[in-house]
């Protein structure tokens, strides 16, 4: 298969100084004395990108993916490394790059239409399509300085997306339009993908990587970290923001191996991704740390808390007969992580020791939106979980699992510990807002969750 993109070694180097004034001192200095550090925006990244596909890029904030994209696109030199396109590109990076914000919004179609080799002519044909793409009326005409965002990111799209592209980038700008032209956007980048376009793509989105993404390249304060399927590289990717970064290195080492004894062997068998992603369809599960969110636990001191983002600021009180000291967080397949897929399974996990003797102990979580409006949660007396008087010293390992149904978006967790006696409710530890949690969809609904309707429709009377 013929490769659209080719990224071979790219480095990109920034030179930080501390003031102003040292980057002259540097430029004039007779002895060559740097007054610089060096920052590794890319460290020696290599990938391809195969015709027709679309691939993803991935990472958290800072991992070089906009710079990726700009050097593939031109707008940025690598320090080192080459990088070599084969087709014409239709890039949508920053909002307002290669627009002129005192042209109107058809100056700066012709403008951009010419910049990407297009003539006049070619551009009027086209012109009706961008229009009715964008929708946003007889401000067209208007300078694009007087758009809101959303609409320069409607018009900057329907540009990018209608003059036929061979390669199409897009980097996070859809995160700017509504809901209903971000799904206007998808179907149309979906219909030009099975035209045969390339496709390559920025998002936070993990629900329209695993939609879309035929590969997903994961990287991490500038390096590369794997590239493989979207599932799996999801999975990695939560790794990363639990930093369970040992955790990481263990399991790409591990299919570093597999693919190696495969080359060995004969077997002709080289995909480490695919092995990793039949064992989680098959139900093995990763074990982290040596905690299992089935309520198996392997000896040792590692606490789950120590591999998720603890809350700092969270609210924390209790007459202390109760201490929550661990908690965690695990997805369908027993990964310990604050990312979770909507429509699977997840459980939460407590785990409590006890100071004092306590006649009913109760334990609860709750989830908030981000503004603090209590979306759902339960105890341990709701769900009739029959829990005997407790001693000073035992402990107690309580599991939530239910199914996923909020909609994609991030969410706080809440728990605690609390009971009644003489008829009065009693906190004996709680936790507010002590984890953060984040839904990835690829099917949101109206409202805070989904229904999970089941549709049928059919056609009762009209023209065959």
């Amino acid at each position: 298969m013929e490769n659209a993109i080719i990224v071979k070694d790219v480095t990109k180097i920034y030179k930080l100084y501390d003031k102003p004034i040292d980057r002259l001192k540097e430029s004039l200095n007779p002895f060559h004395r740097e007054y610089h550090r060096k920052f590794y925006a890319l460290n020696g990244l290599s990938f391809s990108v195969e015709k027709g596909q679309t691939v993803g890029i991935i990472g958290t904030n800072g991992s070089g993916k906009s710079t990726i994209l700009k050097i593939i696109t031109g707008v940025l030199s690598p320090t080192t490394g080459e990088v070599t396109v084969n087709g014409t590109v239709s890039a949508l990076l920053e909002l307002g790059a290669g627009f002129n914000m005192d042209y109107t919004g058809i100056e700066n179609i012709y403008m951009n239409g010419s910049m990407m080799g297009f003539s006049r002519k070619e551009m009027d044909a086209r012109l009706q399509d961008i229009l009715d793409f964008a929708d946003i009326g007889d401000f067209v005409n208007q300078p694009v300085k007087t758009y809101s965002s959303g609409m320069f990111v409607r018009l900057a799209f329907a540009l990018a997306i209608n003059v036929e592209p061979e390669i199409l980038i897009v980097d996070e700008a859809l995160s700017v339009g509504d809901v209903f032209f971000q799904a206007k956007c998808y179907r149309r980048m979906e219909e030009i993908r099975k035209k045969g376009t390339t496709i390559l793509m920025v998002t936070h989105d993990m629900g329209s990587i695993l939609k879309y993404c035929d590969k997903v390249v994961l990287l991490n304060k500038g390096n590369f970290i794997a590239e493989g399927t979207a599932g799996h590289m999801v999975d990695l990717y939560k790794k990363i923001l639990a930093n369970q970064m040992d955790s990481l290195e263990e399991e790409l080492a591990a299919e570093r191996r597999t693919e190696a004894e495969a080359a060995a062997q004969g077997t002709g068998r080289t995909d480490g991704a695919a092995v990793r992603d039949a064992e989680a369809k098959g139900g093995a599960a990763a074990d982290p740390g040596g905690i299992r969110g089935d309520g198996g636990q392997k000896p040792g001191p590692s606490l789950m808390k120590d591999k998720l983002a603890v809350n700092p600021r969270r609210t924390e009180y209790g007459d202390g007969r109760a201490e929550i000291y661990d908690m965690g967080l695990f997805d369908q397949r027993g990964n310990l992580t604050s990312l979770l897929l909507k429509g699977e399974k997840f459980t939460i996990r407590e785990r409590i020791r006890f100071h004092a003797p306590v006649q009913a102990p109760i334990f609860t979580y709750t989830i908030k939106d981000k503004k603090g409006t209590e979306l759902t949660g339960t105890n341990t007396l709701y769900e009739g979980a029959d829990i005997r008087p407790v001693q000073d010293g035992d402990e107690y390992d309580v599991s939530f699992t239910q199914k996923m149904t909020l909609q994609g978006g991030e969410y706080l967790l809440s728990m605690s510990c609390t009971g009644f006696e003489m008829g009065e409710h009693v906190v004996y530890h709680r936790l507010y807002d002590v984890l953060g949690l984040t839904v990835i969809s690829n099917k949101n609904t109206v409202g805070v969750y989904d229904m999970e309707s089941e549709v049928r429709a059919e056609k009762t009377k009209g023209t065959t």
